[in-house]
Protein backbone atom coordinates (compact mmCIF):
# COMPACT_ATOMS: atom_id res chain seq x y z
CA UNK A 1 0.00 0.00 0.00
CA UNK A 2 1.85 3.57 -1.12
CA UNK A 3 1.08 6.52 0.94
CA UNK A 4 0.70 10.02 -0.11
CA UNK A 5 4.06 11.00 -0.69
CA UNK A 6 5.10 8.03 -2.73
CA UNK A 7 1.88 8.76 -5.09
CA UNK A 8 3.10 12.13 -5.10
CA UNK A 9 6.72 11.10 -5.98
CA UNK A 10 4.72 8.43 -8.74
CA UNK A 11 2.57 11.26 -10.42
CA UNK A 12 5.98 13.44 -10.79
CA UNK A 13 7.84 10.65 -12.24
CA UNK A 14 4.97 9.93 -14.61
CA UNK A 15 4.60 13.21 -15.83
CA UNK A 16 8.60 13.72 -16.02
CA UNK A 17 8.58 10.61 -18.50
CA UNK A 18 6.12 12.00 -20.91
CA UNK A 19 7.22 15.70 -20.70
CA UNK A 20 11.04 15.42 -19.78
CA UNK A 21 11.77 18.86 -20.19
CA UNK A 22 9.39 20.15 -16.97
CA UNK A 23 10.92 22.25 -14.40
CA UNK A 24 8.27 23.59 -12.63
CA UNK A 25 5.99 21.03 -11.75
CA UNK A 26 4.37 22.04 -8.47
CA UNK A 27 1.39 19.93 -6.39
CA UNK A 28 -1.90 20.90 -6.21
CA UNK A 29 -4.47 18.61 -4.75
CA UNK A 30 -4.75 15.50 -3.26
CA UNK A 31 -7.49 13.55 -2.67
CA UNK A 32 -7.96 9.56 -1.11
CA UNK A 33 -10.90 7.95 -3.04
CA UNK A 34 -14.03 7.50 -0.85
CA UNK A 35 -13.91 3.82 -1.24
CA UNK A 36 -9.72 4.54 -0.60
CA UNK A 37 -8.40 2.53 -3.36
CA UNK A 38 -7.30 5.21 -5.46
CA UNK A 39 -4.89 8.53 -5.07
CA UNK A 40 -5.75 11.32 -7.13
CA UNK A 41 -2.70 13.79 -7.51
CA UNK A 42 -3.17 16.87 -8.90
CA UNK A 43 -0.06 18.75 -10.47
CA UNK A 44 0.57 21.69 -12.25
CA UNK A 45 3.39 23.35 -14.71
CA UNK A 46 3.67 26.72 -16.74
CA UNK A 47 1.83 27.01 -19.66
CA UNK A 48 4.85 27.03 -22.56
CA UNK A 49 2.25 27.46 -25.19
CA UNK A 50 1.77 30.69 -24.15
CA UNK A 51 4.77 32.27 -22.87
CA UNK A 52 3.39 35.91 -23.35
CA UNK A 53 0.92 35.93 -20.21
CA UNK A 54 2.54 37.58 -17.54
CA UNK A 55 2.18 35.32 -14.83
CA UNK A 56 2.68 32.76 -17.11
CA UNK A 57 -0.18 30.25 -17.10
CA UNK A 58 -0.97 27.13 -15.80
CA UNK A 59 -1.14 23.65 -17.01
CA UNK A 60 -2.98 21.21 -14.58
CA UNK A 61 -2.92 17.02 -15.06
CA UNK A 62 -5.00 14.99 -12.82
CA UNK A 63 -3.52 11.26 -12.02
CA UNK A 64 -5.39 8.43 -10.72
CA UNK A 65 -2.55 5.76 -8.70
CA UNK A 66 -4.01 2.49 -7.22
CA UNK A 67 -3.35 2.60 -3.90
CA UNK A 68 -2.37 -1.14 -3.69
CA UNK A 69 0.36 -1.29 -6.54
CA UNK A 70 1.31 2.29 -7.34
CA UNK A 71 0.37 1.76 -11.10
CA UNK A 72 -0.89 5.14 -12.61
CA UNK A 73 -4.26 4.44 -13.87
CA UNK A 74 -5.04 7.45 -15.89
CA UNK A 75 -3.40 11.06 -16.67
CA UNK A 76 -6.14 13.63 -17.56
CA UNK A 77 -6.22 17.31 -18.21
CA UNK A 78 -8.06 19.08 -15.57
CA UNK A 79 -9.73 22.22 -16.40
CA UNK A 80 -9.81 25.26 -13.59
CA UNK A 81 -12.81 27.41 -14.16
Amino acid sequence: MIDVKQAVNIAVEYLKAFYPHLKQIRLEEVELSDDRNFWFITLSYPDESNITILPPSKQYKIFKIDVETGEVLSMKIRQVQ
